[in-house]
């Protein structure tokens, strides 16, 4: 029995889902997200910054100021098709640093701004 077949059907179907899939960017920075019981799912090509508790911002991984994040922002729109940032607070990040980090987003051309949460046992 010849497998030559077999092997370049096995080949073709990797790569079919490895086009397919899409790989979802972390920040790499831990945070405990603060709890809500609506929420919903966004899509895995958004922006994400994280803001730890004692206030420090991260964008793709690395430590920027909020004008820095500005000017992420911006190139990371100019590059992508969607223009949404999801900022992942800690669950202790005052409203105030968070308002600005939200607010830097939206002056860096983001279209929607998103706060990541975890489900809240026994929400929707």
């Amino acid at each position: 029995m010849d497998i030559a077949p077999l092997i370049d059907v096995m080949f073709i179907l990797l790569l079919f889902f490895l086009v397919s899939s899409t790989f979802v960017r972390d920040t790499g920075v831990a945070v405990s997200r603060p709890q809500a019981a609506a929420s919903q799912a966004l899509e895995p090509t958004s922006m994400r910054v994280s803001v730890t508790a004692s206030g420090e911002v991260y964008a793709e991984g690395n430590r920027v100021s909020v004008e820095e994040l500005q000017a992420k922002v911006s190139a990371f729109v100019a590059r992508e098709r969607r223009r949404t940032v999801i900022v992942i607070p800690d669950a202790d990040v005052s409203a105030g640093r968070l308002v600005e980090v939200m607010d830097a987003a939206r002056l860096g051309g983001a279209e929607d701004v998103a706060v990541a949460t975890t489900r809240k046992e026994g929400g929707q």
